[in-house]
């Protein structure tokens, strides 16, 4: 009987070094396709209007109506700052913002088409007499914590 747990070693032993071995493989956390970036937004014209958020990723789809990568639709709580946190790809973005101080669900603007209701763009950019550019406007995700802060334009 002492020779049977010997040869079962043995064969154990045996079978083990011939079964092949499987490469070990460090399992490493896939990189994250998004980041957390925060929006701020400040100097609403009221704490109650609806602010429209345009994100754009592409700067040929850059203020074009309905090409934007994502609308976001934040109603501020009573404040005039809102702190809006979106995913977004790593690249570069650019934000166009208005606030919905009427309410008509538009923004509304003069003969000349220049908007009546407040609105922004990322990187606080001041239009003189044409609408920025994807350049001027943009910034880049490449890691976590990014904060875009933005004052809204009367």
């Amino acid at each position: 009987m002492k020779a049977l747990p010997l040869v079962v070693f043995l064969a154990s032993s045996l079978l083990s070094e011939a079964a092949p071995t499987l490469p070990r493989v460090a399992h490493q956390a896939a990189a994250p396709t998004t980041q957390t970036v925060t929006v701020v937004v400040t100097a609403l014209a009221s704490p109650q209007s609806v602010v429209r958020l345009n994100f754009y990723h592409d700067p040929a789809t850059f203020l074009k109506h309905g090409q934007q990568a994502f609308r976001l639709e934040v109603k501020p709580t009573g404040k005039n700052e809102i702190s809006v946190p979106v995913e977004l790809a790593p690249g570069d973005w650019a934000v166009a913002l208005t606030q919905d101080t009427n309410n008509n669900d538009k923004l509304d603007k003069n003969l000349l088409g220049i908007p009546t209701e407040p609105y922004a763009f990322s990187n606080n950019v001041r239009p003189h007499l044409s609408a920025p550019s994807f350049e001027e406007c943009k910034f880049t995700v490449s890691g976590p914590g990014k904060v875009v802060s933005i004052t809204l334009k009367d």
